[in-house]
Formats: structure tokens, C-alpha cells, sequence
């Protein structure tokens, strides 16, 4: 057996089984605010794409996927971002979903013949981003992002000397959990490091969708890269996704783009990786990836959720609404987020995640110890229903001397 395996800790949601293993909530309904799965319908025209073209089942895909996929992702990536090129043929390739694409793509870019090798994450993080590092043989190191610097990334956190060992550096924005959406001044200090030790740049930009202000959407790596006069995305590869976009988590479909030297490299990866995508995916991919309307419309439902739900939480926890995506990172009353995990599921049948299990101890520290993780994807009035539920809970609940 490959002995890397034996270095990848627990997925967050198996260590919540085991917490909550033995205990009986009330017989009330269950509300899971856990996991980040989107909970709205999946679009008509998604669905109608995709029954409209069962005979793609009947075809080996290719791995670069059909021109008019990789037509539509272009498109969106130019229009979403205001870019003045994207080459289709070259700086764009569909995947199945960001999960896998975000752990292949370190197997593809990561040289274990250096001595040392250093892939760098935030903290806390999305946990593929740390067993990719792992099973390409690369040692995982973590920035954390906490409250009083505003959950920003502390790139001055490494000395230059580490930051020469980095071949690898995820970053997340909109951030899981946190929310915080990386600035154009943070990707200038990005790209300066990048360019200074030769790392190379995931950006996990899969809830790049949801966000509150209709005219002021997130900026995305490409997007700084344009706006900074970086010509061509040099060693720089986004991720996005339709499952938070449109509602589609079990199409296991998205898209990267960037760097076409990183992305021919990638996609002989994949090739060997047995990873194409269906063409009956990749037609009812397009059809998302070409309408807007959806889009619009499942923003706007979380955007309601967020405004019902956070006046009803401010009472009793502090959970600041984010800059983007569709959690609240929510610091717990007493600081115990296992506990009040727990301890809420007993009393309310509501479920949340302990943020330490998104997290690594960096520097004397877990930064998600303290936190949980609320996921607004149920629908609104379940989630007014587990807002109530929470607080009544605070109110409540002792807490520790």
C-alpha cells in the first residue's frame, strides 16, 4: 500500500460522526447546516440539457472536452471577469468539479525530486488542498486567517527562505470558511511573491457566485492577473464549479483556466488520470455556463437567507455576515466548538461543524478552534428555524467559568 495514505487525517465529516456518535436529538425535524450542499433546485435547463442528451452515453468523451464546452467556459470566464482574451484552446479545460481538479492538479505540478518540497494553504481550508500535498509527496504548510487581522492571508507569516521551498500555493476566495474575498492588493502581493520563488498558484474560486451586492461581484484571480497587466495568467490556475453556481453539486462539473503552459501539462495528467467528462455532462454544462437568469435568481435566495438569518443569531453569537459564499463562520459562546456542537445537536436536532476540524494547529494555534460552521443551503424557513433553535439554545446553555 502506498504509505502516503497513512498521513491523511480524518475527512471534517467523518470526525463529526464520531462526535456525535450516541447522541439522541429530540424528536424534532432535523436541520443540517453541516455540509456545504446546496439545497436549491437544480435549473429546468440544466436538467432539460441533460436528458436531452442521454446518447452522450453511448460515446468515450475526450479529456479535453468538446470545443463548445470549452467555448462556453471562455466566454464566461471573459464576460464574468472583464478579461480582453481567453484562449479556448489553450487557457481553459472542463473538469469534474473543483474537488478533483483541485487534488490532481498538485499531482501534476509538485517535483518530489526537490528536496523539501512545500505546498502552502490557508488555515483554515478546503482539507483536499492538504492531501494533495500529502500524496504528492509534498509537506503541507498553513497560513492562518483570523479575526483581528480580518481573515486576511499573512504571506509574511514564512520567511523568504521558506517561501523558496514552495512549489504549490492554494489560496480560497471567496474563502470556505471564512468568507473573505482576496483583494486586488492581495493578489499583488501575491503575484510578487510568486514571481520572486517560481511557485505556482491554485485559487479555488468555486462560490465566486453567491454574493450580495449585484454590482459588486468578487474579484477573481484572472481578473487581478488582467487588472495587473500580467499578461497571459503566469502560473496562475483558477478552479470554478457549477455546484454552488447552479445548484448542480452531483454534476461533478467545472472548469479551470489560466497559465496554458500549466494546463497543457495538466491536461496530459488527466489524460493518463481517466478523468473526461461526459458528453452528456458537458451538454448540460454549457447550458449553464451560458445563462445568467439562474444564477441571478440563487443569489438573490441567499441573499434572504442571510438577511433573516444573522439579526436573529446577533444576540447570541458573533457570526459577521461574509464577504461572499454562503456560510457564516460564527464564534461559539464559551469557545468549546466541539461542545457547543454537540451539546446543540442533543438539544435541537440542529447541526453545525467545529471549525477546528477545518483547521491545523500552525504556529501554537488552531484558528478554527472557537468556531462553527454554518451553512445556509436548506431552505429559508428552515433556516429561520435553526437561527431560533441556536439562540434559544445560547440562552439557555451555561457557560464554563
Amino acid at each position: 500500500m502506498n504509505p502516503l495514505l497513512d498521513r491523511l487525517q480524518p475527512y471534517p465529516f467523518e470526525r463529526l460522526r464520531v462526535l456525535l456518535n450516541g447522541v439522541a436529538p429530540p424528536p424534532v425535524p432535523a436541520i443540517r447546516l453541516s455540509i456545504g450542499e446546496p439545497q436549491h433546485p437544480t435549473p429546468e435547463l440544466v436538467r432539460r440539457a441533460l436528458t436531452d442528451n442521454l446518447d452522450g452515453l453511448a460515446v468515450y468523451p475526450l479529456t479535453a472536452g468538446l470545443d463548445e464546452l470549452r467555448d462556453a467556459l471562455a466566454a464566461w470566464f471573459t464576460r464574468r471577469y472583464g478579461l480582453a482574451s481567453l484562449d479556448e484552446a489553450t487557457e481553459v479545460l472542463p473538469v469534474n468539479g473543483t474537488r478533483e481538479a483541485l487534488f490532481a492538479f498538485a499531482q501534476s505540478v509538485i517535483d518530489v525530486s526537490r528536496r523539501d518540497a512545500v505546498v502552502v494553504s490557508p488555515n483554515p481550508f478546503y482539507q483536499i488542498y492538504e492531501g494533495a500535498a500529502l500524496l504528492a509527496g509534498a509537506r503541507p504548510v498553513f497560513l492562518n486567517q483570523i479575526a483581528r487581522d480580518g481573515f486576511r492571508l499573512d504571506l509574511d507569516a514564512l520567511s523568504e527562505d521558506e517561501w523558496s521551498r514552495v512549489q504549490l500555493l492554494y489560496v480560497c476566495s471567496p474563502g470556505n470558511p471564512t468568507g473573505r474575498v482576496l483583494t486586488l492588493d492581495d493578489w499583488r502581493e501575491i503575484f510578487a511573491r510568486a514571481d520572486r520563488h517560481g511557485f505556482v498558484i491554485a485559487s479555488d474560486e468555486c462560490y465566486s457566485e453567491i454574493y450580495g451586492d449585484e454590482n459588486r461581484p468578487p474579484i477573481g484571480g484572472l481578473e487581478a492577473s488582467h487588472r495587473l497587466g500580467r499578461s497571459r495568467y503566469k502560473n496562475l490556475v483558477v478552479f470554478t464549479s457549477l455546484s454552488k453556481r447552479s445548484n448542480a453539486p452531483g454534476l461533478r462539473s467545472g472548469g479551470v483556466a489560466g497559465d496554458a503552459a500549466l494546463l497543457k501539462r495538466f491536461l496530459l495528467y488527466r489524460t493518463y488520470h481517466g478523468s473526461a467528462m461526459s458528453l452528456t455532462v458537458q451538454r448540460a454544462s454549457i447550458a449553464a455556463w451560458r445563462d445568467e437568469t439562474h444564477v441571478r435568481e440563487n443569489r438573490a435566495k441567499y441573499r434572504e437567507k442571510f438577511a433573516a438569518v444573522a439579526p436573529l443569531l446577533a444576540p447570541a453569537m458573533v457570526a459577521p455576515l461574509p464577504d461572499a459564499g454562503f456560510y457564516l463562520w460564527a464564534q461559539v459562546p464559551g469557545g468549546d466548538d466541539e461542545s457547543f456542537t454537540r451539546e446543540l445537536f442533543a438539544a435541537t436536532n440542529v447541526t453545525v461543524l467545529p471549525g477546528q476540524y477545518l483547521a491545523r494547529e500552525a504556529n501554537g494555534v488552531n484558528p478554527g478552534r472557537g468556531y462553527v460552521r454554518i451553512a445556509l443551503v436548506p431552505d429559508i424557513a428552515d433556516c429561520v428555524e435553526a437561527a431560533r433553535r441556536i439562540v434559544e439554545f445560547c440562552r439557555r446553555r451555561p457557560l464554563a467559568d
